[in-house]
């Protein structure tokens, strides 16, 4: 009787664990989708468009993040395609000069200072090194927020520091300070 006991309250706490560790990415993460449905394919495939075509560094080489509407504005003015996606967005933000709230998905925390302009400019890095195949993307997937952080889950997911450790040590940048990029 005893024994019973025992194994029913074990599988208890594995099911109870089991559960958690299942549910917990429900539970603290907020998923809502892009404003836009933007296909990036369209633009750097047929439309011929580089990463800084849009995404544009500003003159000391940080990042000006997303592009604002009047750079989305200077050709959608008019629908260059006929697709329902590119009407609604016209009538949506581009006629009444409505600017998007996209939320962004590698915004890093506060302290952290990363020099775009020295790492795709100076060390001729790829914009895919550390986003991935961004720009061959049909539609953008849902924004993942941290309930918690206020954060999007994707700084965690190969943007670390960890990560640009490693990839220093890679190309073999000794190691830098602190101050360096935390602020």
């Amino acid at each position: 009787m005893k024994h019973r006991s025992t194994y029913v309250f074990l599988s208890g706490v594995l099911i109870a664990l089991g559960a958690g560790w299942a549910g917990f990415p429900y539970a603290i993460y907020e998923s809502r989708p892009q404003p836009v449905d933007f296909s990036h394919k369209v633009h750097t495939g047929a439309g011929g468009m580089k990463c800084d075509d849009c995404h544009q560094l500003r003159p000391d080489g940080t990042f000006a993040g997303i592009p604002r509407l009047e750079k989305c504005a200077g050709c959608h003015a008019a629908a260059m395609g006929s697709t329902a996606e590119e009407k609604q967005f016209i009538d949506g933000y581009v006629t009444p000069k409505r600017e998007v709230a996209w939320s962004v998905y590698a915004r890093q925390p506060g302290n952290v200072y990363f020099p775009h302009g020295a790492h795709v400019k100076q060390a001729g890095l790829s914009c895919e090194r550390c986003h991935g195949k961004h720009g061959q993307t049909e539609t953008l997937r849902p924004y993942q927020e941290d309930r918690i952080s206020g954060y999007s889950r994707d700084i965690w997911r190969g943007l670390t520091m960890g990560d640009c450790v490693a990839c220093h040590e890679q190309h073999g940048i000794g190691q830098q300070g602190c101050l360096d990029c935390h602020k």
